[in-house]
């Protein structure tokens, strides 16, 4: 059965400080999540065993640190992170940062935390 997909009808989560996000697909061999994080907020280094992600920015800008060195990118820029990459998002900006984020396989299960 075909249905159309938004963020009415997707499973709603809470993280971090403020930040939202929704299941758009979440089966065990694929995630799709429409995530906004609001300014100043970042997740916590981490990295998965066996999930590789790509971080596409919808709005806002996304700053990146993966093993170590800093990217950021903009609106209609995405990002590969292979798995056993470590690595976080952070929004340093003053506008709210909305992304989607594609893992492969998901990602419940198999993320460590780095202990700062």
């Amino acid at each position: 059965m075909l249905k159309k997909i938004d963020i009415i009808n997707s499973e709603h989560y809470n993280w971090g400080i403020n930040c939202e996000g929704w299941h758009f697909l979440k089966s065990d061999s694929l995630s799709v999540i429409k995530e906004i994080m609001p300014q100043g907020t970042s997740e916590k280094l981490h990295y998965h065993e066996k999930a590789q992600q790509l971080f596409y920015i919808l709005s806002g800008k996304a700053t990146f640190e993966i093993d170590a060195k800093i990217i950021t990118i903009t609106q209609n820029e995405s990002i590969h992170i292979p798995a056993k990459s470590v690595h976080r998002i952070c929004n340093n900006s003053n506008e709210d940062l909305t992304f989607i984020l594609i893992s492969e396989p998901k990602t419940m299960g198999d993320r460590i935390n780095i202990e700062n």
